[in-house]
């Protein structure tokens, strides 16, 4: 009887730590900053909009990058894409989500 007690409650731990594997990336991480997929398109329009110059810069645009302290423009995100603690600048053309403390590029906009 214990026996059954034991294996019935690893079951149901071992369900619990399945479900929480589902939440966030593929790797079990929380998700990364970011537009939700659903809001990108019409950021992108938004960015058309306004018109920014694009910052030439001769090193890959990825997450991760630290764009230099000079000569790059950040703008404030509208509260509606749900970031507006990041700023964004456009880099060879392609919009980016910035860090504004450490302007680290937090994510591409593609």
């Amino acid at each position: 009887m214990l026996k059954h007690a034991l294996l019935a409650a690893g079951l149901v731990l071992s369900s619990s730590a399945v479900m929480a594997q589902n939440q966030g990336q593929p790797n079990g991480l929380p998700e990364p900053p970011g537009i939700s997929s659903e809001l990108t398109p019409r950021f992108q329009r938004y960015v058309v909009e306004q018109r920014p110059t694009s910052y030439s810069y001769d090193q890959p645009v990825i997450v991760g990058t630290t764009l230099p302290a000079t000569g790059v423009t950040y703008y404030p995100v509208p509260a509606e894409y749900g970031v507006s603690a990041y700023r964004y600048t456009v880099v060879n053309n392609r919009p980016v989500l910035v860090e504004p403390g450490t302007r680290r590029i937090v994510q591409v906009i593609n």
